[in-house]
């Protein structure tokens, strides 16, 4: 079985969530009095990926400092993007870092938490043929989401983005499981930047499902994020002893967050 590493993208500006995003990153933003990223590091680590790689531009001296603690010494680096690059242009990017592994895909700015070694363990037995598993949820709000069509076998056939009356409400997660034909065929069509519009279309009929059927959510705006502070998920504990810790709950984002 190949190598399984993960690429973190965590380089957003989060407009929608102004002004919370004028002074903090949206990959940082408190659930539960715990950085966003944290969650994500956490569940990453509890399934045994040791090799991630987090994109930073906005804020990025914020992302930095919270990755330079200890627990994330060895096996989580980031790469700081002068200009955004779009999802595919990162991806391109990082060739060195993407190249023959299986790589998790995630916008590490989204709130999920489910089984991820489930998730895994059906991208290794995914349908043949087929050279990625894209993680979906149900959207409460389907002309709001990016909604995929299935085939009888869970494999995308058609994507319907923000429409009147989508034929489902199984949306794309943007979380992914992508294989090295992915990652060549990117390479080899270098003015593609976005992942979702660019690259997701030209595989279809390739693309495996699983669906999360516990907690995923776009938290974008201060609603939602608001929302994300009563779901219930369980947490990995963390001390809150050094001092970025520290800091993080003395942060005023918290208030700002609660009011």
């Amino acid at each position: 079985m190949k190598d399984t590493r993960a690429l973190l993208l965590a380089a957003g500006l989060g407009t929608r969530l102004s002004p919370l995003t004028d002074i903090w990153p949206k990959c940082l933003m408190p659930i539960k009095n715990r950085p966003l990223l944290e969650y994500w590091l956490g569940i990453l680590h509890k399934v045994d990926i040791d090799n991630v790689l987090v994109n930073t531009h906005y804020l990025s001296e914020y992302v930095e400092g919270f990755l330079s603690q200890d627990q994330f010494k060895d096996w989580v680096k980031s790469v700081y993007e002068d200009n955004l690059l779009g999802t595919a242009g990162t991806i391109r990017n990082n060739i060195d870092f993407c190249k023959d592994s299986t790589v998790l895909l995630a916008h590490a700015d989204n709130w999920t938490c489910c089984d991820f070694s489930d998730f895994l363990g059906y991208h290794h037995k995914r349908p043949k043929g087929t050279v990625m598993t894209m993680m979906t949820f149900t959207c409460p709000n389907p002309s709001t989401c990016g909604i995929v069509e299935l085939d009888c076998n869970d494999i995308v056939v058609e994507f319907h983005e923000k429409v009147k009356n989508p034929p489902s409400k199984l949306a794309n997660a943007a979380v992914y499981l992508i294989e090295t034909e992915v990652i060549k065929w990117i390479i080899k069509h270098p003015k593609v930047t976005d992942f979702s519009t660019e690259v997701l279309p030209h595989f279809l009929g390739k693309i495996a499902t699983w669906e999360n059927q516990k907690i995923h959510r776009d938290i974008g705006t201060i609603e939602m994020l608001k929302e994300a502070q009563t779901d219930k998920c369980d947490n990995l504990a963390w001390d809150g002893n050094n001092l970025w810790q520290q800091d993080f709950l003395n942060n005023p984002i918290h208030e700002l967050v609660n009011r």
